[in-house]
């Protein structure tokens, strides 16, 4: 089996700073002030301020915990400063309103992902066209533990590789939070769906996800039985990693999971006798403008409401317990979505 991850990407970090004509206050955050392990994440005082042109002041509900996150913390991926604080998911109420924003108000629910950092804090100032307005029949922690995954399950499916009827795909680690939506959502669209997971618990939730074939694959050799299962004509499209010998002709290895490592290097001429196709793609490409941000959310939120899609958040930690959430995460001992509470 190889891997590949998502280049890194360029992002913003929100930090809680004074304003030099305003009062400042202080929050709770979490923050990282040398890179390592879960140990490094600190639970301080950090001040915070009135939002500026543009922005809006969000005090947190629910921070979703995502694997990019331990990437940053460990300097895979370089924070825009340090110290800083981590996270990139979150959903909260507006509590402030800076100059210039007339499309939120206070009082609303509002969410986030991908693209800030800075979401593992009590209170946060983000921009107000990076939020989107979270609607009043999903909970915070729901919304929280779904948008950076939801909405990277929608451009996968629907955009990466327009996920059809007739397709067979197969989705690694089947059981995690991004696997389980593809999952089901897959499932939803006609495809038949192929899941690899590391346990016989996880088997079953992938196949209340709607897995028609579940491969554990620290049991069986995943590509022989993926070929099993397609008579050995191989699949339209992998998700998040796997072997190209998965794939059949012209077929598309679509990687996007973090939590794989870095991979080994190797031939693009691989490629060539199958005439397959690679990418890897990033969700903020996918979400660059306005509109685009407001659909992906949309799609996301909607197919929550419909039931299409079930959001399991099956582990809560208070935010100040971060470093033990890390560590549970990197060992694998989560499955499903991991929500801090503030």
């Amino acid at each position: 089996m190889w891997y590949i991850i998502c280049a890194p990407v360029v992002l913003v970090t929100v930090t809680a700073r004074a304003a030099a004509t305003t009062t400042t206050e202080m929050v709770k955050a979490i923050r990282v002030r040398e890179l390592g392990g879960p140990e490094v994440l600190k639970w301080e005082d950090v001040e915070t301020r009135e939002p500026g042109q543009g922005e809006i002041r969000v005090k947190n509900k629910a921070i979703g915990l995502n694997f990019i996150d331990v990437y940053f913390r460990k300097g895979v991926y370089k924070a825009a400063t340090m110290p800083f604080t981590p996270g990139m998911e979150a959903v909260g109420e507006v509590i402030a309103l800076g100059p210039g924003v007339t499309d939120r108000k206070v009082g609303e629910v509002v969410g986030y992902a991908g693209g800030l950092m800075g979401s593992y804090t009590e209170e946060q100032i983000l921009p107000a066209n990076k939020v989107v307005p979270v609607p009043p029949s999903i909970s915070p922690s729901i919304a929280a533990s779904v948008m950076l995954k939801g909405m990277t399950a929608q451009f996968l499916l629907h955009r990466c590789f327009k996920v059809e009827p007739g397709h067979t795909i197969l989705v690694q680690a089947a059981a995690g939070g991004v696997g389980s939506l593809l999952c089901q959502w897959a499932n939803a669209l006609g495809a038949t769906v192929i899941g690899t997971v590391s346990t016989k618990e996880k088997a079953a939730q992938a196949r209340d996800d709607g897995c028609h074939h579940v491969i554990i694959y620290k049991e069986e050799d995943f590509v022989a039985r993926v070929n099993e299962i397609t008579s050995g004509n191989g699949v339209d499209v992998v998700y998040d990693s796997g072997s190209l010998a998965c794939l059949k002709t012209r077929g598309y290895m679509v990687s996007f999971g973090q939590s794989s490592g870095t991979p080994d290097p190797f031939p693009l001429s691989v490629l060539a006798p199958k005439s397959l196709f690679l990418t890897r793609p990033s969700l903020m490409q996918y979400t660059a403008t306005r509109d685009e941000l407001l659909e992906t959310a949309g799609e996301v939120f909607a197919n929550i409401a419909s039931g299409v899609l079930q959001v399991r958040v099956n582990h809560t930690y208070p935010l100040s317990q971060a470093a033990q959430a890390h560590a549970d995460l990197e060992s694998r001992k989560t499955s499903g979505s991991v929500v801090l509470l503030p």
